[in-house]
């Protein structure tokens, strides 16, 4: 899979620009520390969203988190398929898994966000990519440490 076209954020969410709208969801890598993704709640079309603030939780066996929009905008549409079956989260986070499409504020707001290749070294450099052991609790979706 090509995830150039992909932006992310530290928060562990992607945005992806499709003409006049952003789809966003979260990494592969939030998903794999979550674990199995048991419940998603997202917020209705028309909702607000705002950078850096919560638009929606996911709860795991693991845990429950705030999911952090990536930009700023309008939702235009939720991912039912998500919503009815959140395990999709794990099996096809960037693609089938997809959450939101937002009308954004400010499509500028995309370039703010890391390329595939300045998250993957975000990921390593936390030195737990790939590793499925117990860790302090935090939330995964925040830069608080």
């Amino acid at each position: 899979m090509d995830l150039e076209s992909y932006r992310f954020s530290e928060a562990h969410t992607w945005a992806r620009k499709e003409g006049e709208e952003v789809v966003i969801g979260i990494t592969e890598y939030a998903a794999n520390e979550l674990g199995d993704v048991i419940f998603v709640e997202l917020p209705d079309p028309g909702t607000a969203i705002s950078v850096e603030q919560s638009m929606g939780s996911i709860e795991s066996a693991k845990a429950v988190e705030d999911i952090i929009a990536p930009i700023s905008g309008e939702v235009v549409s939720v991912n039912e398929d998500v919503v009815d079956a959140p395990e999709l989260l794990n099996e096809d986070p960037y693609e089938v898994g997809w959450l939101i499409s937002v009308k954004p504020r400010d499509i500028k707001d995309l370039d703010s966000l890391l390329g595939h290749d300045q998250y993957m070294s975000l990921v390593e450099e936390s030195g737990d990519y790939g590793e499925d052991e117990e860790e302090e609790e935090e939330d995964l979706f925040t830069n608080d440490e």
